[in-house]
């Protein structure tokens, strides 16, 4: 007997896919990521990217609590150095993230939305940063 046959007296069973799958309790299910097709100039180095600013950050902050003036080269030069690489990482996170909402809007719009955050938080933290070191580079 073929699988696809009707047998008397038993209910025929719909076996076609769902749209949209579906967990224990029928919720839809959402994937954890979503593949990004064009990785950023930064990617692969922005761990060590990242340690750089951690230890310009280090230099300038020890030195200004010794006592040192914001207009001393010690301080001047980890924060244009530090802010330059920390200004590119941030615009290279943004442009991932950026990226990232068209790819989950499809998916996931509340996800997609959160990432919308995630921009507006990274846009904020370049302007801070950029006045940080301005007001530094003045000094």
């Amino acid at each position: 007997m073929d699988e696809h046959e009707a047998i008397e007296g038993v209910p025929r069973l719909d076996r076609q896919e769902r749209a949209v799958p579906l967990d224990v309790h029928g919720r839809p299910l959402v994937p954890q990521r979503v593949p990004e097709l064009a990785p950023t100039p930064l990617q692969g180095s922005f761990i060590y990217l990242s340690i750089i600013v951690l230890v310009c950050g280090v230099i300038a902050i020890g030195a200004l609590e010794l006592g040192t003036p914001l207009s001393s080269p010690w301080v001047k030069l980890p924060v244009l150095l530090g802010g330059t690489v920390l200004l590119a990482v941030t615009a290279d996170a943004l442009v991932r993230v950026w990226r990232s909402i068209g790819a989950w809007w499809t998916v996931d719009r509340g996800r997609a939305y959160f990432r919308l955050v995630w921009v507006a938080v990274l846009a904020g933290s370049l302007l801070v940063t950029l006045i940080g070191m301005v007001i530094v580079l003045l000094a």
